[in-house]
Formats: C-alpha cells, sequence, structure tokens
C-alpha cells in the first residue's frame, strides 16, 4: 500500500518550496494536481516529469476511486493550484477517505498565505481564527462576521478583488474601524501590504486586482460588541432555539453572563 503525501507549493515566488517537496514529487507514481496547468509549470522548471492527472473542487467525489486505486499500488501526491492542499483547496475528503482505509497520510510543509499574512499585518499572532473563503452570499457572509465579532483572536479570511469592496463595506458595518492588512499577491511581483482600516481600504482599492488575504483585529479587550450578540441571539432566534440553548451557545463566545443575555434576548422582536 502506497502513502498520501500532501505537498505544499509554492503561493506566488517558484523558489518558494522546500528540497523535500522536490524531491517527495520526483519519487512518486502520481501528482494529482488541481490546476495541472499549473503544476506542470512548476515540475517544467524543476525538471520534475512525474505523471499529473487532475483533481480539483468539481471532480475531486468523482476522482476519489481512482486515486484510491492508485494508492494501493504506490505513493500519490496531492497539490493544490497554490500553498498547502486541504487548506481551503482540494484534499480533505482524500485525507478523510486514506485515513479511513488505513493509508498513511503525510504532510511535506511549505508555503501558505496563512501564517505569511498574519506575520507582516502587525497585528497579534498568539491567536487566530481562519475563517476561509468567505462566502459568495452576503446573508452568510454577514452572519460569519457577526458570529466572530465578539471574539478576542486577530481574524484571517480570504477574498477575490471582485467581492472585496462589497466585504470591506460588510465589514465595517459588522466589526467597526478596527485595524486590518490587507495582503494582496504575497510573494509575487506585485505584493502589497496595506494597513488601515475597512474605511481606508476602500478608498486605496477602488478597483481592485489580484487575491487578498484580510488580517482583521479581534474584538478589544473587555468591551462587547453589543449589537452584534444581539444581531447573532436574533438569527439563532429565527433557527427556532429557545432562550435557554441560544444563551448557553453565546455565554461562551460574547463575554456576556446569562443574565445580559437574556435581557437582550427579551429585546427581540417575537
Amino acid at each position: 500500500m502506497g502513502t498520501l503525501y500532501l505537498v505544499a507549493t509554492p503561493i506566488g515566488n517558484l523558489e518558494d518550496i522546500s528540497l523535500r517537496a522536490m524531491r517527495v514529487l520526483k519519487e512518486v507514481s502520481l501528482i494529482a494536481a488541481e490546476d495541472t496547468r499549473r503544476t506542470r509549470k512548476l515540475l517544467s522548471y524543476y525538471d520534475i516529469h512525474t505523471p499529473l492527472t487532475s483533481y480539483h473542487e468539481h471532480n475531486k467525489r468523482a476522482k476519489l476511486g481512482y486515486l484510491l486505486k492508485q494508492l494501493a499500488e504506490a505513493d500519490v501526491a496531492v497539490v493544490s493550484e497554490a500553498g498547502t492542499p486541504g487548506m481551503s483547496d482540494p484534499g480533505y475528503e482524500m485525507v478523510v477517505a486514506c485515513i479511513e482505509r488505513g493509508v498513511a497520510v503525510v504532510a511535506v510543509p511549505g508555503a501558505s498565505v496563512l501564517p505569511a499574512a498574519v506575520v507582516v499585518s502587525g497585528l497579534p499572532t498568539s491567536r487566530f481564527l481562519f475563517l476561509g473563503f468567505l462566502s459568495r452570499r452576503e446573508g452568510e457572509r454577514k452572519r460569519v462576521l457577526v458570529e466572530v465579532a465578539p471574539l478576542p483572536y486577530t481574524l484571517v479570511a480570504l477574498e477575490a478583488p471582485h467581492r472585496l469592496r462589497r466585504t470591506l463595506v460588510l465589514m465595517r458595518e459588522v466589526l467597526g474601524e478596527r485595524r486590518m492588512a490587507l495582503c494582496r499577491e504575497l510573494t509575487k511581483y506585485h505584493e502589497e501590504v496595506f494597513r488601515g482600516t475597512p474605511s481606508t481600504a476602500l478608498e486605496r482599492f477602488t478597483e481592485p486586482l489580484g487575491e487578498f488575504t484580510l488580517v482583521i483585529e479581534g474584538a478589544p479587550a473587555g468591551r462587547v460588541d453589543m449589537a452584534a450578540v444581539e444581531v447573532e441571539l436574533g438569527r439563532l432566534k429565527g433557527q427556532g432555539l429557545t432562550a435557554r440553548d441560544a444563551l448557553a451557545e453565546m455565554s461562551g463566545v460574547s463575554g456576556l453572563s446569562r443574565r445580559e443575555l437574556y435581557r437582550l434576548w427579551l429585546k427581540l422582536k417575537a
């Protein structure tokens, strides 16, 4: 039985790949790639000739059986378009399937926009919460932001350029004018790190280009966004939760006592 290797590849600069990653990509029998064209450029750059097969969001379930069959006899590597597979990229389902079948899963770490953006943001790095790609649906994006608004952790999210401005407006509405860093095209030729607030970011990025990693300040210690808590309680009530269940869910994340939460609950419209 083979081994599944999760191999991190460069997020922009082709030099950001480890010696181990290059060795593994040479030695495995097959590479399952999210974007075969991009991966082929990387392999060509390093004179690697391992066979490729596509493995992306739209075929990952259909391809699962084929890849498991290959793993029964040889080693297989999974790579994403850029960065670490399985982190907001295809790979999670394959990992779960391999674990269930007793197939060894090995991570070959390397480049990732997550730690790269956090460490250059200038915001606290001791505790942060990764939100992944924010939903394309505005209602869902707002729900997530409301949910995390009371948390003291630095927040990290990925966003596409055509949705950036709408997301910044929503962040200003839900989170307020918190400090934030917008990391654009990290490690690439047009890399940029903008530090400011949602409002100053809206002034800077009138026509956003490139992929963005957003790093946002957590809720200030000792301060609770009461409006955000009230919105989240209203959402839970709309889902049919009882006061007891809603208060139990919010008490741990809001920093408010059950008595304070119950006062907000009573203010909600029936």
